[in-house]
């Protein structure tokens, strides 16, 4: 495990990040986009670092925020470790059975990075409203039969 003191930087509207220093990004000897364990006040959550204008970076998300009780602009003491687990994403249920009938996109889906799937699936999940839901599956299942992998 890897410890270092950084500012929870605010870039754009509302994405937070916590930049990397390069001899830590060394340390994990995992490439630039390392599947890491992060650890803020606390709270541990699995994360990929990421690059920003060429600068590697650590995402903070709204929900990680507000479990680790941080905001834009407070510096931290961030540990951060190698994560060696598979990354698996469940397939919300209603999309499973939107993609019965077309095995090609649920392969393109299975195929598609950790992150596009999460992307997918949590979209849909966030939804309120039962008929929100239905149309983010429609949408997403449109998508993944003209085999793009993001919305």
């Amino acid at each position: 495990m890897t410890r270092f003191r950084a500012e929870l930087q605010l870039d754009g509207k509302t994405a937070t990040g916590i930049t990397v220093p390069p001899e830590v990004l060394d340390s994990l000897g995992a490439g630039k986009r390392a599947a890491v364990q992060v650890t803020i006040n606390g709270y541990t959550y699995p994360s990929t670092i990421g690059t920003m204008n060429g600068v590697a970076k650590i995402p903070v998300s709204g929900p990680v925020r507000k479990a680790a009780n941080i905001r834009a602009g407070d510096i931290l003491v961030v540990d951060v470790e190698t994560d060696h687990t598979p990354r698996t994403v469940t397939v919300p249920d209603d999309l499973a059975a939107a993609l019965e009938a077309d095995p090609e996109s649920r392969a393109f889906l299975d195929g598609l990075s950790y992150s596009r799937k999460h992307a997918f699936a949590s979209w849909i999940e966030q939804a309120k409203r039962p008929e929100t839901r239905q149309t983010r599956v429609t949408a997403t299942a449109e998508l993944l039969a003209e085999r793009r992998p993001q919305r």
